[in-house]
């Protein structure tokens, strides 16, 4: 385990000077992913990093859990708390699209989380922009694979250490690193909404989804949903597409 943290903090490392910035930064959700890349950067970076809170109508437990990480990990941090930027933004948005006719209403739910999320990496490169730090992603390979995660949201950043980790490699260096327990075990969720858990928004597991990153046998009905995910968030992961040259 100490040679995958010494892989992944030399590459950051070898970023920062690729790049000509003067630091790292990270938006710390109280989740295990987060917590991970905190300390990540935080070894690569010991006098030039900073972790980011950003609540947005979010459980108080997300950010007393995100909290206890920095403490612990020993990392400059500050909270901005995007309630009422959140409110105003999504409520100004509402208003034109009822006026216009176009509300659809079964999309507000979606659209109101991936407005968080992109809120959330506006405020982030507000503030590397400021600080002249590189922003440090948290999406782990199950994510990754599956597009788990809110396009110029929580997937705008400029680097991803942990896209070659499962989710259970995730939880084992979170443990080595020594990241509170309340964290390493808490349930995943991207706390878009009160009640959200990533598993069953995804309908699978994440030990499935490790299983088939691994290509290891698993239930045919996992596997389609998988398979369907990455088929269907493949533009997640490209640079915007432009016709060919004519």
């Amino acid at each position: 385990m100490q040679k995958k943290v010494d892989v992944l903090v030399k590459w950051l490392q070898d970023q920062m000077k690729e790049t000509g910035v003067k630091g790292l930064l990270v938006g710390i959700s109280g989740g295990i992913d987060s917590a991970v890349v905190t300390n990540l950067i935080k070894l690569a970076a010991p006098d030039s990093s900073l972790g980011i809170m950003m609540p947005c109508k979010s459980n108080p437990t997300d950010l007393a859990h995100a909290t206890e990480v920095a403490e612990k990990a020993r990392i400059d941090h500050l909270t901005i708390d995007l309630s009422r930027t959140h409110d105003v933004l999504l409520s100004d948005i509402k208003t034109e699209l009822v006026t216009a006719g176009l509300h659809n209403p079964d999309q507000e739910k979606l659209s109101d989380a991936n407005l968080r999320a992109r809120l959330r990496m506006s405020t982030l490169y507000t503030v590397a922009t400021n600080h002249q730090y590189l922003v440090v992603g948290t999406d782990n390979a199950a994510e990754w694979f599956t597009g788990y995660f809110t396009k110029f949201g929580d997937g705008g950043v400029d680097l991803a250490p942990l896209a070659h980790l499962t989710k259970g490699e995730v939880r084992e260096m979170a443990k080595y690193l020594g990241v509170p327990n309340v964290v390493v075990e808490k349930q995943p969720s991207a706390g878009l909404w009160e009640g959200q858990t990533d598993e069953n928004e995804m309908g699978t597991t994440y030990e499935y989804i490790d299983k088939y990153l691994k290509g290891e046998e698993i239930p045919e009905k996992d596997k389609s949903i998988i398979e369907e995910m990455n088929r269907k968030t493949a533009h997640k992961r490209e640079i915007v597409k432009i016709p060919p040259k004519f």
